[in-house]
């Protein structure tokens, strides 16, 4: 009896951020990571060229990031239960299709589906779920959700060759989607709900369930208030705009890295063997990062903390151009790392810290859509500049506007507040 009492008093959120790194995990089939591993089966059965595939996969994420902002809207009207149980269907449904091509424009479909479906949204509805449930252990909250997307990024590069090369590409992505069905989407339909107060709780849990995880978080509860704006009201602010760029510039400065990362490290002499190394590396340092990130955003303002990413992303640029032995290449994965592990805290914390939950799908579905196109329009810069130059020096120096950029925006993208926006309206 105790023992049930015992977790009768634990607070439901607990559950819920379980289900929503769930969630994450299983937005794997429709990352770039996961799929990179396919790219080679295709242009071996079908006799494609690695420019189209690669072109096909650039135009899809193209195209599924502009409609996340639809997906946004339709979180908030019909709420993240619901919308988690359709779309990890539908991504099932996707991962079949994906099992059958057999032809560019089906490839092409399968790409646009897996983006939308799995990055895209697979992505946005656990960051609204968490962000509704937990306010003053937020950060806290969303460093554990992210333990999802590492354990996502180390396992699904690792397990789609094993299935690969035992059985087929076919065979993978029809595991993926009775996995889909089987166990993701059942437990979204019966441990999810909306918001604490569907249940009659408040974010957080009650004082007394805070009280008891202040030994095991290990920090101080810190009061905070949150103003409820709208899409538009927040489209008023200087810090919506500067966030959506210093969301953009990640993404895009990091997925052009990782596209290129074995060309890069090849220029400079060194073996892919170390460049996959690099990327394990940088994912198996940004799992404690993450935690440690989630604990100081509860104790220093968020642009500040993104003031401190790209100060790290001018490093990490400089130190790739003398990435020239393993050593190096080593030291610049850590800091990749840590990099990585608070960007993806940060990023998503300040939605909601600075707009509050009630709207957050619409204000974070935008986010999301810079995000995706970021990445979509990463790799291009480096591709481009390479051909020009035979190098990867110039494009470097150049790509160091964009962190530079984001240092300034990072500084003008303080807390709003309405009132303020009142008087100037």
């Amino acid at each position: 009896m105790k023992i049930l009492t015992y977790f009768k008093n634990i607070y439901y959120g607990w559950v819920i951020l379980f289900i929503a790194g769930l969630g994450v995990f299983f937005s794997g089939p429709g990352q770039t990571y996961s799929n990179s591993v396919f790219i080679d089966e295709y242009i071996r059965d079908f006799g494609w060229s690695r420019s189209e595939v690669s072109g096909l996969y650039s135009f899809a994420t193209l195209a599924a990031g502009l409609l996340m902002i639809l997906v946004g809207r339709f979180i908030d009207r019909f709420g993240q239960r619901l919308m988690m149980v359709v779309i990890g269907t539908a991504f099932a449904i996707a991962c079949f299709f994906n099992s059958i091509v057999s032809s560019m424009w089906m490839l092409a479909i399968g790409f646009f589906l897996i983006r939308l479906l799995g990055q895209g949204s697979m992505s946005l509805i656990p960051n609204t779920l968490v962000a509704q449930w937990f306010v003053k252990r937020r950060g806290f909250a969303f460093s554990l959700k992210t333990l999802g997307s590492f354990a996502s990024a180390m396992s699904f590069p690792l397990i789609n060759t094993w299935l690969i090369q035992t059985w087929s590409w076919q065979f993978a992505w029809r595991l993926w989607g009775i996995l889909l069905l089987v166990v993701f989407v059942p437990i979204a339909f019966f441990g999810v709900r909306n918001k604490p107060e569907d249940m009659g709780l408040q974010p957080d849990g009650n004082k007394n369930q805070l009280e008891r995880m202040k030994p095991v978080l290990g920090t101080t509860v810190v009061e905070t208030s949150e103003e409820d704006w709208t899409l538009k009201e927040a489209m008023r602010t200087k810090s919506f705009w500067a966030i959506l760029i210093c969301v953009g510039i990640p993404a895009m400065v990091n997925t052009g890295i990782t596209f290129h990362i074995i060309s890069i490290f090849g220029s400079n002499e060194l073996k892919p063997e170390i460049a996959a190394m690099v990327l394990s590396l940088m994912a198996i340092v940004g799992i404690p990062m993450s935690l440690i990130s989630g604990v100081i955003t509860e104790k220093v303002r968020t642009n500040y903390l993104l003031l401190f990413i790209f100060i790290i992303e001018v490093i990490l640029l400089f130190l790739l151009l003398m990435t020239t032995n393993i050593l190096v290449a080593i030291l610049f994965g850590t800091i990749w790392g840590v990099a990585n592990g608070f960007e993806r805290i940060a990023l998503n914390v300040i939605w909601p810290n600075y707009f509050g939950r009630k709207y957050i799908g619409s204000i974070n579905g935008v986010g999301v859509t810079v995000g995706v196109l970021g990445s979509a329009f990463g790799p291009l810069p480096f591709g481009i500049g390479f051909d020009m130059f035979q190098s990867y020096a110039p494009v470097l120096m150049f790509v160091l506007i964009f962190p530079i950029i984001g240092i300034i925006c990072s500084l003008i993208a303080k807390k709003p507040n309405k009132a303020q926006i009142r008087q100037h309206a």
